[in-house]
């Protein structure tokens, strides 16, 4: 199979090229050049943002692809631009979506045909919801039946850039070296809290098969509800770093009446409740009947420790996302706030 991979060196698009690689195919990556991309890969440089910035796609001398792997975030009109001039030297258009695009709140066990944002295919710069929507729309205009829209929910794993799994891996190590908080790790509960969400590679595996098999149209892709618990996470963490660290469970009222933000400041994690049924309750019945399958956490945690520590520790980070995690004062006022109210 021939790939072009519109991406390929951060995160999903490198999990991609190198599953790609690994199945023996012939791979493209076009980029701005920021970054090197796997060994093995033919390149091609450009800035999709600017004008002109197609040129070295431009043209049938350019190539030809069984496949396009989309990971665009920016400006919907970025992917109208390219996938426009893909459609007739590209057998299959696969757009990188988020689950994002389904108007909020999304309720549990919404599955594809929920309500969608409001969006367009040629607009510039907007939020992320409506970016991935409008995004959706350009490939469709472009592939019809012959683009797949890969609505991703929380991804984890080997090469993440936001920094979510990182924050905790690096947390829960660096408790094994005692400090002010003896070792002990603010832990958001309920500890049975079900999670949902996808490997990197796990994700890259499904796209390249079930671009291969010829899918189209749009699918949530993430774990089922309930693939993993908070508290697995978090312990897989403790056994994957060799910390010592006493992961101290505390109810959410309390996280939350510390003024505790979920998600950034405890990343990964959400109370129950609204926003939580929007991102760990999605319907993905027909991800799984199309052959998703789904790595334990342990092994998530355990690659994502390994890749970290090739790192020295130290994980690249998205320009255009805000750093995560919990100030380490803040995490102690939370700590004695729970003692405190500990039967």
């Amino acid at each position: 199979m021939r790939l072009l991979l519109l991406g390929g060196t951060e995160f999903v698009g490198r999990a991609v090229a190198e599953e790609a690689l690994a199945r023996d195919w012939q791979v493209t990556v076009f980029n701005r050049g920021r970054h090197e991309p796997p060994a093995g890969v033919a390149a091609l440089r450009g800035d999709r943002s600017a004008a002109g910035g197609l040129a070295a796609l431009e043209g049938a001398g350019a190539g030809e692809w069984d496949v396009v792997v989309d990971t665009w975030t920016g400006a919907p009109s970025a992917v109208r631009d390219a996938a426009r001039l893909l459609a007739g030297r590209a057998g299959h258009y696969v757009y990188v979506s988020s689950r994002s695009v389904y108007a909020y709140p999304a309720p549990a066990g919404l599955d594809e045909d929920g309500p969608l944002v409001e969006a367009s295919p040629d607009a510039g710069e907007v939020e992320y919801a409506e970016a991935k929507r409008g995004g959706e729309l350009a490939a469709e205009a472009a592939f019809g039946d012959r683009a797949l829209l890969a609505r991703a929910g929380l991804i984890l794993g080997p090469y993440e850039n936001v920094g979510r799994l990182p924050w905790w891996l690096t947390r829960i190590a660096g408790a094994a070296r005692g400090g002010t908080l003896g070792g002990r790790v603010l832990a958001p509960g309920p500890r049975d809290l079900p999670l949902q969400y996808i490997d990197v590679r796990d994700l890259a595996a499904w796209l390249l098969d079930a671009a291969e098999r010829g899918l189209g149209g749009p699918y949530n892709l993430v774990s089922p509800p309930g693939h993993a618990t908070f508290g697995e996470l978090l312990e897989a963490c403790v056994a994957a770093t060799g910390s010592d660290a006493e992961l101290c469970w505390t109810d959410p009222e309390t996280v939350l009446a510390a003024g505790v933000e979920p998600w950034t400041e405890l990343p990964i994690w959400l109370p129950p409740g609204e926003l939580y049924d929007t991102v760990h309750q999605s319907d993905v019945s027909r991800a799984l009947a199309a052959g998703l399958r789904c790595r334990p956490v342990a092994e998530t945690v355990a690659a994502t420790w390994e890749w970290l520590c090739a790192l020295g520790g130290r994980a690249p980070h998205r320009p255009d996302r805000p750093p995560v995690g919990l100030d380490p004062e803040r995490e102690a006022r939370v700590l004695a706030a729970s003692a405190a109210g500990a039967p």
